[in-house]
């Protein structure tokens, strides 16, 4: 009777734990983004992007899930912090997704794109890793940090699919689509690096008032 309630538990966990990672991370918004920026690229490329973004994701959100909570407390590093961040990051990849696109890329552009906004903050923004850190240091113990291990899988799969096939869909837009489409996805992720940035600073807003009434007793 107890393993098959542990192994119910487990399954419950798990699946708390893939659908909370996988609606934190978002991978739409990964796959609208990366359709935006890869425009003109050749499959190769693609792929290349798609392989890195994929390993830095999993590595961060499995360093997090392992070490989250002792690297937030040895850098007094907060939440709202990592939200603010990843806000201003997104906002300077919006603001060049607005501009004129060019059409050929360097090694160092192919690496920065999969690093940022794809990796981080998209595929493993604050959020997503705050949701990793919250989750593995619940007290289900090996067989939680497992279940989060499968969430993160899950979702950066689904990314990857997403990824992989995503273009073809957004290919039966048409040229004139395929024009419209970039900037509008700019206005999108732009407005998501506010949103990231409204909630960073809304969540630290009661620690600086409480700094500033303390500053003014003395």
């Amino acid at each position: 009777m107890d393993l098959i309630t542990e192994l119910v538990e487990f399954v419950g966990f798990s699946l708390v734990s893939v659908a909370s990672i996988v609606a934190v991370m978002n991978p739409a918004s990964t796959v609208a983004v990366y359709s935006a920026l890869t425009e003109g690229m050749d499959r190769c490329e693609c792929r290349n992007i798609i392989q890195t973004t994929m390993k830095i994701a999993f590595i961060v959100l499995a360093f997090f899930a392992l070490t989250g909570q002792l690297i937030f407390s040895i850098f007094s590093i907060t939440v709202p912090a990592f939200q603010i961040a990843g806000g201003i990051l997104l906002v300077s990849v919006a603001t060049g997704m607005l501009g004129t696109k060019s059409e050929t890329y360097s090694a160092a552009d192919l690496e920065n794109i999969a690093i940022v906004p794809l990796a981080f903050p998209l595929s493993c923004g604050p959020g997503t890793i705050t949701t990793v850190i919250l989750l593995a240091s619940g007290p289900e113990g090996i067989a939680g940090l497992a279940a989060v291990f499968l969430g993160i899988i899950v979702a950066l799969g689904i990314s990857y699919v997403g990824m992989l096939y995503g273009p073809r869909i957004f290919s039966l837009i048409g040229e004139g689509g395929l024009r419209v489409v970039p900037k509008l996805m700019a206005i999108i992720v732009l407005a998501i690096a506010i949103q990231f940035i409204i909630n960073g600073t809304a969540a630290a807003m009661p620690q600086l008032l409480a700094n500033l009434d303390l500053s003014g007793l003395v």
